[in-house]
């Protein structure tokens, strides 16, 4: 999978995920030992959704995130999003599916207006666009002036002593569970999760992306020993 680029991999992205829904929130939380829903919570709390806001969850899959700012702000607009039909139709029969809205979408071409949204949130979308400036440039012309981005994605395991170890977990445990779990259906898939994570910018260089894009009061806070990232910054009010 390395070795596709532009809209073949695009392409191949969104047949993978439609073939390993079914199975996706589970692997979700065994791979990360079920700290995904932690860094979830964090990234709607990074998000400072109001009552009455609007949100959209963009790459939504299942729709975690999504459910998420429902729970935490009940009275909340929130638009689910994602490419993948078979994601969104087994977060539509989940318990919360009706909850929120959804819709299809391309990150690289939202179909939605202008300055629409208070808050525009992500899970694991960045790693698996063709083209980074252009999503972020997305994000920033739905979101109101003012309004937050926030990304939750994996990052490359740095040089230290921890490396070793979490090479072993990426590159060697986590296909061993995509194929205990999803099947071989699931086989490339989780081979392409490593491959993607290791060929992935480092926070630091996320976001500088984000501040050439034009966002202001970037930051970003790592978790599971530095595998894990949620960046966050503002849409300038003019």
């Amino acid at each position: 999978m390395a070795h596709l680029s532009g809209k073949e991999r695009s392409q191949y992205v969104q047949t993978m995920f439609d073939r390993i829904a079914g199975r996706y929130n589970l692997m979700n939380r065994v791979m990360t030992f079920g700290q995904d829903m932690a860094w979830r919570r964090f990234v709607i709390q990074q998000a400072q959704l109001t009552p009455g806001g609007s949100l959209l969850d963009l790459a939504a899959g299942t729709g975690d995130i999504a459910f998420e700012a429902k729970r935490t702000v009940p009275s909340a607009q929130v638009v689910a999003a994602d490419f993948s039909v078979g994601m969104m139709r087994v977060g539509q029969a989940l318990p919360e599916g009706g909850r929120v809205a959804w819709s299809a979408a391309d990150a690289l071409e939202l179909p939605f207006a202008s300055s629409s949204f208070d808050a525009v949130v992500s899970g694991y979308l960045v790693r698996n666009v063709i083209d980074i400036p252009r999503t972020l440039a997305e994000q920033m012309r739905v979101l109101k002036p003012g309004g937050r981005i926030v990304i939750l994605d994996t990052t490359p395991p740095r040089r230290n002593l921890l490396r070793p170890f979490i090479l072993l977990h990426l590159n060697v445990i986590i296909p061993l569970l995509g194929r205990l779990i999803g099947g071989p259906a699931a086989a490339d898939a989780y081979t392409y999760l490593p491959e993607s994570t290791q060929a992935f910018k480092t926070p630091e260089e996320l976001a500088a992306l984000m501040q050439q894009a034009g966002y202001q009061n970037v930051t970003f806070r790592t978790f599971m020993f530095g595998t894990m990232a949620v960046h966050r910054g503002e849409k300038p009010h003019r």
